[in-house]
């Protein structure tokens, strides 16, 4: 029997807090065949079943592929054009070379697997999976959708709908597009859920220069 999905699908998914088993569940429920890491750090201090190898080692127990991708797709950039005052530019990012490979990546991988993509976060609009790869992911056609933590599959253009309201820009506008006010809903939360590159601590008065 063909097991390759008729269309090329593409979920995300938080890892949060939960355990393992939850995890695997979620995972499993909603069909995905391999994960595509977009953390740029993959590893975490509070969760350590989530730390990159040992990851990689129960996804192959489950019968899943694993593949880290965050050296591309990661939301944490590194060079100074990335950034606007201080914040993750995503626009800007969406237009780097190696985002664009990654993209290719996922969409070639999504001909043969259900791919999910995994962070950290659990809601898709507090993370880049949504806020940057996958609005681009559906631009390419792609079918995305969001693992919830309740185990819903939430299709991203849901997701959308849920980001004008959380924006407040649900409401036809007659001096703004509908596409234009995806736009400026994209950009406002991810100003609020992008990272910031920490503050330089202020020098005491009075201390040399």
């Amino acid at each position: 029997m063909d097991s390759t999905p008729s269309e090329p699908r593409v979920l995300t998914i938080g890892h949060s807090t939960h355990s393992w088993e939850r995890f695997e569940r979620l995972l499993l429920g909603a069909g995905a065949t391999a994960v595509a890491d977009v953390r740029t750090s993959p590893w975490s201090r509070h969760t350590p079943q989530f730390n990159r190898d040992a990851l990689a080692e129960k996804l192959k127990g489950a019968g899943l592929a694993y593949v880290y991708l965050g050296d591309a797709l990661g939301g944490r950039p590194t060079g100074t054009h990335l950034f606007d005052n201080g914040v993750a530019d995503y626009e800007a990012m969406a237009l780097e070379p190696a985002f664009e490979a990654g993209l290719e990546r996922v969409r070639k991988g999504a001909e043969s697997h259900v791919v999910a993509l995994m962070c950290a976060e659990q809601e898709p609009l507090d993370c880049h999976r949504c806020l940057l790869v996958s609005r681009r992911l559906a631009r390419m056609g792609l079918a995305v959708s969001h693992v919830l933590p309740d185990g819903q599959v939430e299709p991203h253009e849901a997701t959308e709908r849920r980001l004008l309201v959380c924006e407040g820009l649900e409401h036809d506008d007659i001096f703004e597009g509908p596409e234009e006010r995806l736009a400026r809903a994209y950009r406002q939360r991810a100003r609020k859920a992008a990272y910031a590159e920490e503050s330089p601590p202020t020098a005491a008065l009075g201390a040399a220069e």
